[in-house]
């Protein structure tokens, strides 16, 4: 599929394509899409003056995720892997033609897709503010409103460490986030944003396999305002998530990894790293928790009481909205998120669609995602964990093997607990 990206003043009959997209603007046409409407208004309402490359990488999260809604996946040839052909316009494109194909291994990891990437002249770079503001907090983090974040943030706080909290606003998680950042540290700074990419003719559910690079990608965009980037120095930016969902193992040799976010792999994190170096901007992306489980993340909070106040307010499940902003208690995410509270205190108030997964049926004990997790567990078992988990660390962007093996080891003992518990066979 063949997409071009550009600002509304862009003369689009000049790079024929499948589908035009306006950034940062309305479309004005049906069958052109947009993305972004409202989120330069927001950007300057902030006052900031972030680096010209997070503006041009900004433009590129906006593009891709524009792409994955337009992308259908039942139309590509093994119904799965769609093939993008994306020009975006921005500030610097010699450099971004340049480091295209790591952007392209990014994506492709990110998504499961074939990523071609053009880049054109013609970006965004507002005027800047005469007095812009330059933020004193000391780090960034990244506030979805699911548990992971909530804890992260949660244990920054309690850690002495100020942090500026980042969100992509979704329907469902909105208000939890805005209350989150409220609670935490005394009340933190908070950037809330929503993309607004409309395309016509969306895939319906659509994939969004690779919509985290538009949450990583305010993240390091607002990092770049703060005051000790603008004096020189490095900015971290955390992003919070446990080791077994973030390596996102394919619970058997059937399932695709893809199923579940690789929002945090190392592989993924190590690309866009390299990235951000080669750019120039001075952001350090860190997972704090990549070698522990969910569990884990519950027992070692730093603060147990305002962990307990809104823990179960927190959203995992990866088809939230599908169940009309209810956890379906099924899916893989929840799963983790069940034995997760199974195993730091025993008790769960989050209302589940599919509660009683003992029931012997297609839709509870029967379901997919239930049955892989319970092949995975008994094939670890017979089979090690090097076998099970086969090429999942194979990459040499992955660091630390032997600990991301045994957080696996413990994500799946913590499921296998819950299943127990619950009488699932």
């Amino acid at each position: 599929m063949k997409i071009t990206c550009a600002l509304s003043d862009f003369d689009f009959s000049g790079t024929p394509s499948d589908l035009d997209i306006v950034l940062f603007g309305n479309s004005g046409i049906p069958t052109r899409g947009s993305v972004g409407v409202a989120l330069k208004h927001a950007i300057m309402q902030e006052k900031v003056s972030p680096a010209a490359r997070a503006w041009d990488l900004l433009s590129l999260a906006l593009a891709v995720v524009s792409s994955d809604f337009a992308g259908h996946r039942e139309r590509s040839p093994d119904g799965w892997t769609r093939e993008f052909d994306l020009t975006v316009s921005v500030v610097d494109a010699p450099f971004w033609n340049a480091n295209a194909a790591v952007l392209q291994q990014f994506l492709a990891y990110l998504s499961t897709d074939r990523w071609t990437l053009r880049f054109i002249e013609g970006g965004i770079l507002p005027q800047p503010t005469r007095k812009p503001e330059h933020p004193t907090e000391d780090c960034i983090v990244l506030l979805s409103g699911g548990l992971d974040s909530y804890i992260g943030t949660v244990d920054l706080a309690a850690q002495g460490k100020k942090p500026l909290a980042v969100s992509q606003m979704v329907r469902g998680d909105g208000d939890k986030q805005i209350t989150f950042a409220a609670k935490i540290g005394g009340g933190l700074r908070h950037f809330q944003a929503n993309h607004n990419a409309v395309v016509p003719d969306p895939e319906n559910p659509p994939s969004q396999r690779a919509r985290s690079i538009i949450f990583i990608a305010y993240g390091v965009f607002i990092a770049t305002t703060l005051a000790r980037y603008h004096a020189g120095e490095e900015v971290t930016l955390y992003i919070c998530e446990n080791g077994f969902i973030a390596l996102n193992p394919p619970l058997t040799g059937g399932r695709l990894g893809s199923l579940s976010t690789r929002t945090t792999h190392p592989v993924v994190l190590s690309l866009l790293q390299k990235v951000l170096d080669a750019a120039g901007l001075r952001v350090r992306i860190v997972n704090p928790y990549r070698f522990k489980t969910k569990g884990e993340m519950l027992h070692e909070c730093l603060d147990q009481a305002l962990l307990a106040s809104y823990a179960w307010s927190t959203t995992s499940c990866g088809r939230f909205k599908h169940f009309g902003y209810k956890h379906c208690g099924r899916c893989v995410p929840c799963l983790v998120r069940r034995a997760a509270f199974h195993s730091w205190n025993g008790r769960d108030d989050t209302n589940y669609v599919y509660g009683n997964l003992a029931i012997d049926n297609e839709e509870h004990a029967g379901f997919d995602d239930v049955r892989s997790a319970l092949i995975a567990i008994a094939e670890r078992k017979e089979a090690g964990t090097a076998r099970w988990l086969g090429s999942t660390l194979s990459s040499g962007l992955v660091a630390d093997k032997p600990l991301l093996a045994s957080t696996v080891e413990r994500g799946l003992a913590e499921i296998e607990s819950l299943m127990l518990a619950l009488g699932v066979r």
